[in-house]
């Protein structure tokens, strides 16, 4: 049965059915009971059916209980036309009215929540990138009562890499959920720098300080939240990963073995004067990394290292599809009434086709150019990509010589050959070029330009030896094979 109308059944039944039932239990000791306390008994069940959540429940409660309020405990209770007493009157009134505001109350709330629920909902992806490096899956829980700032993001990057977020605002209602969507949209901001997973958490860490300032005095308490952001590279097949006050993620190797990862724990977001540590590690071709958020594993009835064991008991059996993945680790280890909302990404790396690469190690002389373009050239028609060959050359052309002028050896090419075709030039300098637009009459400064005007992106990412300057151009998609 679905959970939405198993809930309002239980909110019919408990309206139809609550307030009798208490009345029935109360008859035997009426006389000792003042109308007053009688009312307020009946007041807590009209308010513990408006807490279900349902407007037209908790109206339904509040006329029932007047009703049966009239019935028992009037004089004489066997006859609704025989009431003589004034208070009787007003009892069962101040009832009914008093019902009536709780279940104003109760409307109120469920509009607030259905607002922050279609908020959270609207601010967390809708559909996920399918990208060469992972399959993904991913679900979104939200909590019993009021939804919290949980969220999830899938991020390609260039060299057919991919970020994976997950993080947890701390707190509840829509304050929690605008914060979420602020950090999401910085989170996909600072991934267009391409930074490593330490910084782009330390430069995140710095928004939730502004955030701070900027709320002053006027808002309660201060801007917290998790965070664990992972960049998982498919052609060395390594994953790095930082977390800020996160839970670790979980692997399920191809083999079916199931690992908590010891990862690095950095401090929450917002704490500041503490440095994040990031960790790299291989996987093989066809794992599952799973992040999660804590309200999967952590609730009133069991501690963490609980919820972790009965996670990695979940994992243990799951198959190769993340989908299904998903699924069962919401039926073994979330609750049936989550007290905190849910975010779960589940990822199952792939390796990039050997086939796909190319790679040459480039002397530090002018000369080497011209070779190499005739090199790069054969490759391409091997690659069925001749029609790119003009646009290839000039953009490694002007790549490699720019680093063999003006930064420091060792210049290595790399190409890569997917749905787009990617030209990597890395090189020991760590000065960055800078897009110039030269005048009629300037005699250089046109070759980072022509490169951005041929490619369809281009950037350049630091690395611990030096940078890699790169360009995208799209290329007809390859014939791979996708891992089952």
């Amino acid at each position: 049965m679905p959970r939405d109308l198993a809930k309002e059944l239980t909110a019919l039944l408990a309206a139809v059915a609550g307030p009798i039932a208490v009345c029935a239990l109360l008859l035997p000791i009426r006389g000792s009971l003042s109308h007053t306390n009688e009312a307020l008994i009946l007041m807590l069940v009209v308010a513990a059916v408006a807490a279900l959540g349902y407007r037209w429940a908790a109206v339904l409660t509040a006329l029932s209980a007047a009703v049966w309020f009239v019935f028992f405990f009037t004089t004489p209770y066997e006859s609704f036309t025989q009431m003589s007493n004034a208070d009787d009157v007003e009892t069962a009134g101040l009832l009914l009215v008093v019902g009536l505001a709780v279940s104003q109350l109760a409307r109120r709330y469920s509009r607030e929540r259905a607002i922050a629920t279609t908020l959270q909902h609207s601010l967390l992806p809708r559909v996920l990138p399918d990208t060469s490096a992972v399959r993904v899956a991913c679900r979104y829980v939200p909590a019993e009562g009021e939804v919290g700032g949980d969220w999830f993001d899938v991020i390609p990057l260039p060299g057919f890499r991919t970020a994976l977020v997950v993080g947890d605002v701390v707190g509840r209602g829509l304050r929690s959920a605008v914060t979420m969507g602020r950090l999401r949209t910085a989170v996909r901001n600072f991934s267009t720098l391409d930074l490593p997973p330490d910084e782009l958490l330390a430069r995140l860490d710095d928004v939730v300080h502004q955030m701070d300032a900027e709320a002053g005095a006027s808002e309660d308490g201060t801007a917290a939240a998790t965070c664990l952001y992972a960049i998982y590279d498919p052609v060395s097949c390594s994953c790095a990963m930082a977390r800020a006050g996160h839970f670790p993620p979980a692997i399920v190797y191809p083999d079916g073995r199931v690992e908590i990862l010891d990862l690095p724990e950095g401090p929450p977001l917002g704490i500041g004067g503490l440095r994040f540590q990031a960790d790299e590690r291989q996987l093989p071709e066809g794992t599952q990394l799973v992040l999660y958020t804590n309200g999967l594993i952590e609730n009133r009835h069991r501690d963490i290292g609980a919820g972790l064991k009965l996670l990695s008991n979940a994992l243990s059996g799951v198959g190769i599809d993340p989908e299904e993945t998903s699924e069962t680790i919401l039926e073994a280890v979330l609750s049936a009434r989550p007290v905190d909302d849910v975010a779960l990404l589940i990822a199952r790396t792939r390796a990039f086709p050997r086939d796909r690469i190319a790679e040459w190690d480039i002397p530090a002389l002018p000369a080497a150019v011209a070779a190499l373009r005739a090199e790069v050239f054969a490759k391409l028609a091997d690659w069925n990509l001749e029609e790119t060959a003009f646009t290839t050359e000039l953009i490694l052309s002007e790549l490699v010589t720019n680093a063999i002028r003006y930064a420091a050896p060792p210049v290595h090419l790399r190409l890569l050959r997917d749905t787009n075709l990617v030209v990597e030039v890395s090189d020991g300098s760590s000065t960055s070029p800078h897009l110039r637009y030269a005048t009629a009459m300037d005699e250089g400064g046109r070759g980072i330009f022509l490169v951005a005007q041929f490619a369809e992106r281009w950037g350049t990412r630091f690395t611990p030896t030096g940078k890699i300057v790169w360009a995208e151009q799209s290329a007809p998609s390859p014939v791979l094979v996708s891992v089952a």
